[in-house]
Formats: structure tokens, sequence, C-alpha cells
């Protein structure tokens, strides 16, 4: 897919612009998920423009929302989509790519390291490969019981060059249960089956004062505070081009 179009189509669901290098590993991302939708079942989205709004879109939206700057943007300021090839084939020598500069921290708590973000049930990555994209330098894990879509992640993660990426074949219930799994300041969830039941153990993954981002539909805000009493929550925030998604963050107490 031309990276235009998809620059085109994400603009609703972000201040800025991605650069360049940002929207060739997306175009390389939807080539893959097609490729491998044909085999298995990641996605029942097949349309390459709804894959970019439904699935990029909504996890570009909760990245900007955590991080308000991409890195990109954070070391240079003055580039926009017109970039030279000169300046992107640059880019891996440039010192404030390599040096990774602390992220802007947007309604997160400031950390002195770049933070860990744990998405839990990932599937074909969503959101948790495009807010890799837009912060390369989280530690990013991702919890995946399906065999074969953990496969699908570890590719997408090679063939995007994404470092620092960790794939976990397991169910969430069992991790959560376990003291030694490194919890997360930063904890996603987007689309479960059974999300009542699936809350009250992302809220177990955090680490003290750890957010909790959360792509769900309207009618299961009501579970946020029965079913997570020691979260402090934000307004939910609509998602844009939805009538029924929202993002909604909250803090542990």
């Amino acid at each position: 897919m031309e990276t235009a179009r998809i620059a085109a189509l994400l603009e609703p669901f972000l201040e800025q612009p991605l650069v360049p290098s940002q929207l060739d590993q997306i175009s390389t991302y939807i080539d893959l998920l097609l490729r491998w939708n044909a085999r298995i079942n990641l996605t029942a989205i097949r349309n390459e423009e709804e894959i970019v709004t439904r699935h990029f879109g909504e996890s570009f939206f909760l990245a900007r929302h955590l991080f308000p700057v991409s890195i990109e943007k954070a070391c240079h300021p003055e580039r926009s989509q017109d970039m030279s090839e000169a300046h992107v084939l640059a880019e891996s020598k440039d010192p404030c790519t390599s040096s990774l500069p602390a992220l802007p921290q947007g309604i997160l708590p400031a950390h002195s390291n770049p933070p860990r973000v744990l998405d839990i049930g990932s599937g074909a990555g969503f959101p948790a490969l495009p807010l890799k994209i837009w912060a390369p330098q989280v530690h990013l894990t991702m919890i995946e019981s399906n065999h074969k879509k953990t496969a699908f992640l570890r590719e997408v993660a090679r063939a995007l060059t994404l470092t620092d990426v960790n794939v976990t074949t397991d169910r969430a219930e069992v991790l959560a249960d376990r003291p030694d799994f490194p919890r997360a300041e930063v904890v996603t969830l987007r689309a479960v089956e059974h999300f009542e039941k699936i809350l009250p153990q992302a809220v177990a993954f955090l680490a003290p004062k750890g957010t909790l981002a959360l792509l769900i539909g309207a009618a299961q805000i009501v579970h946020l505070t029965t079913r997570t009493t020691l979260m402090r929550w934000h307004p939910p925030i609509p998602v844009p081009q939805s009538s029924a998604s929202v993002l909604s963050i909250g803090v542990l107490s």
C-alpha cells in the first residue's frame, strides 16, 4: 500500500504526521498481515484501507495519548513527510535516533527510564506494534496464547527491525499469578473476549502507579469502576471515526 495513502488515512487519528520511515514500516506490516491472514485468522478485516483506519489508526490514537510526541518528531521537529531519501538513509547514523532521548510524557507519570509496556492478547499486534513504531525505545512484551499468532508477531518484529520486543506464548491468567513475571509501567488491552474477566488480571500486571490503556466499547465502561477499584480513571476519549469505541486510561492508585 502506498505510504502517501496510509498517511492520509491516519491523519484523523494523529496530531502530527508520521515520518517516511514509520510509514514504510506500516506498509511492510500490512503486506505481512494480508499474506499471513490468508493462512491463519488474524483479522476479519480484509480491506487495506479499513485495516489502516481500524487497526493502525486506533493504535496510534492510543500511542499519541500516552506519548504525545513521536520519538522521530522529538528528535527532528523540523522534518516533514517530504524528507529526502538521503535523510531517511542517514537515520541509522543520527546520534539523536541512536541515543533515544526520553519520551515526552503525556498523562503518564514521569519515568527515569524507558517504560515497560505489556500488551495482553496481542493477536495481530494491535495496539502493541504500532505503539512500538511510534515509541521505539519502550520495552515491549506481548502476551498471546496462540502459537501461530505469536509466530506472526515475531515475524513482524523481525521484518520491521524492532528491538527490545518479547513475545510470550502463554495465557494471561497464568502469567498474572506468577510473582516472578515482570510488572509493567504501561499495560494495554484492545478488543479481547471476556473483557470483564481479564480486566483484574490486567491490573495485576501493573507496576506501582502504572497506567492501564484500554481500547474498548463504550458499553464496557461500566466494568472499569466495578472491576478495578484501585484505579483512578480519566474520562473516556472517543475514538475518531467510531460511534462506539473509546480510549480509557487509568492510573493505579
